[in-house]
């Protein structure tokens, strides 16, 4: 990176990521996968995001990295990166910013990589057009960072391509990529999803031991929160496009319903020695489109009173770190 790069690492503590009030819409705002959120994320801090599936953790994301699908666009709010407005960027600017500062790993490995190039010529084509390196000196930096990841034999991996690779050796190469210039930022967005229990856990630790070694902050977003425990500093619980709590990793005394609603729904792991059966949450999430006067989760919790259907709880601090979005909270 440039000694002279406005984008310089900060100081240890920082903020990196700073994010107010961000809405994100479809059919001209008609339609909000994202509904004025708010949260912040620290050099070598890990932060989950979690919820169902269509809770808006994806769209979150892609706001972030400016890649956000056609026919959606960032409706209202503001993202601050190291004190910088990305919205004032343009698309040179926001393309180098993705590049040299932050990295994004896909959802779907096996989509996110070229099928006709190998793996080597994936990974080396960053340093040769970012880096402005020579072939030779790309193609050593790439097997340096696919040992990096944990790939075995980095130079024979390096001559195959994607189809030949496992789901857990797919997802290193994309992570590999992801780190391959350095950035300060990694949003890992389902990076273990489909996975088994015990490649998980390796890519798990792989980008653990990235946010410590590289101060690097990570965004790790997942339905599964056991796989948050022993990774995640804080952890975003989402739902219906906003924030309902921001709690430690551990999940030691979760505060909203909802989040209480999917530890129960977590299947019994007897490796833990935990038996018995999982609780789903009852009834559906809602749609994108519905529109409540009240919190958007009422028509499916347990402890429901009047207030819940007619307005929304704000945003509540219960202790430093901890806040809640539920009327019958704080207690």
């Amino acid at each position: 990176m440039p000694e002279n790069d406005p984008l310089s690492r900060p100081a240890p503590r920082d903020v990196l990521v700073k994010v107010k009030n961000l809405s994100v819409g479809f059919a001209r705002g008609e339609i909000l996968a994202v509904k004025g959120i708010d949260f912040e994320l620290l050099p070598g801090e890990v932060v989950g995001l979690v919820g169902e599936s269509g809770s808006g953790k994806s769209m979150t994301a892609l706001s972030l990295m400016g890649l956000l699908p056609h026919g959606a666009t960032q409706g209202s709010g503001s993202i601050f990166f190291k004190g910088r407005d990305l919205a004032g960027l343009g698309k040179k600017e926001r393309r180098e910013l993705c590049g040299d500062h932050m990295g994004m790993v896909f959802q779907e490995p096996l989509t996110a990589l070229n099928p006709v190039l190998t793996i080597g010529e994936q990974v080396s084509e960053i340093f040769r057009l970012r880096r402005g390196m020579r072939k030779a000196q790309a193609n050593k930096a790439a097997l340096a960072l696919l040992g990096q990841v944990g790939l075995p034999n980095p130079a024979e991996a390096a001559k195959s391509y994607p189809h030949r690779f496992s789901g857990g050796m797919r997802q290193r190469v994309v992570i590999a990529m992801a780190l391959a210039l350095d950035p300060e930022l990694v949003i890992a967005d389902e990076p273990t999803t489909a996975l088994d229990p015990t490649i998980a856990a390796q890519i798990v630790w792989l980008l653990r031991d990235m946010a410590e070694r590289r101060q690097t902050g990570v965004l790790f977003i997942t339905h599964n929160l056991r796989i948050l425990a022993g990774l995640a500093q804080r952890v975003l619980v989402m739902y219906a496009g906003i924030l309902v709590e921001q709690t430690m990793g551990d999940f030691s005394d979760p505060l909203h319903p909802y989040t209480m609603g999917l530890l129960k729904a977590l299947p019994p792991n007897p490796s833990e020695g935990q038996a018995g059966k999982l609780t789903p949450i009852p009834g559906q999430p809602p749609s994108p489109s519905d529109r409540f006067p009240g919190c958007p989760f009422q028509p499916r919790c347990p402890e429901t009173i009047d207030l819940c259907q007619n307005a929304l709880p704000p945003m509540a601090q219960v202790s430093p770190g901890r806040l809640v979005r539920c009327h019958r909270r704080p207690r």
